[in-house]
């Protein structure tokens, strides 16, 4: 039996993929259950609206959207829909990624946008604050995010090891 996803993942374009797909690798290592669409805001704007708007009675907890460009998709979802939208700013274009960022974030009061960082940080963070979210009533992910953080504090640790050794010789 395939569980149902948690979180919706949209991209505007399917050459956003390569970067989101570490936002797969983030919901596979937290074992949520996530979907996939490429839907345009400008291109399929009534798809972008029907996918939002279905959104919350088809079970999803989170929407994240990565779009460059123009980057209207976050807030088009948002404003269709009651949950969570986490806005990925892509990188690109005449003003590699700024229009981006600056469409992502310039969000009109009544529809809030979490907007993440351009570059490959910006889909692992996405998914991390979708993680977190869903861990607010889900005490077994939240044990799984406070696994996570330590892992993150072992590898600095590590790191300072390795390079105090290095400078021992």
């Amino acid at each position: 039996m395939c569980k149902k996803p948690l979180v919706g993942i949209v991209m505007g374009s399917d050459s956003d993929w390569s970067l989101v797909k570490k936002s797969v690798d983030i919901f596979k290592k937290f074992d949520v259950e996530f979907e996939a669409r490429v839907i345009s805001a400008h291109r399929t704007p009534g798809l972008a609206a029907d996918y939002a708007s279905s959104a919350e009675e088809r079970g999803l907890q989170v929407i994240i959207a990565a779009a460059g460009g123009a980057a209207h998709l976050g807030g088009v979802l948002a404003a269709h829909t009651v949950l969570p939208v986490v806005g990925i700013p892509v990188a690109g274009g005449a003003l590699n990624g700024l229009d981006s960022l600056y469409a992502t974030i310039q969000m009109p009061s009544g529809i809030p946008v979490a907007t993440v960082t351009l570059g490959s940080a910006g889909p692992v963070n996405a998914a991390l604050f979708a993680v977190q979210i869903l861990g607010g009533a889900n005490p077994e992910l939240r044990a799984k995010y406070h696994d996570y953080k330590e892992e993150l504090k072992e590898k600095v640790t590590k790191g300072n090891e390795r390079i105090n050794a290095d400078l021992q010789d």
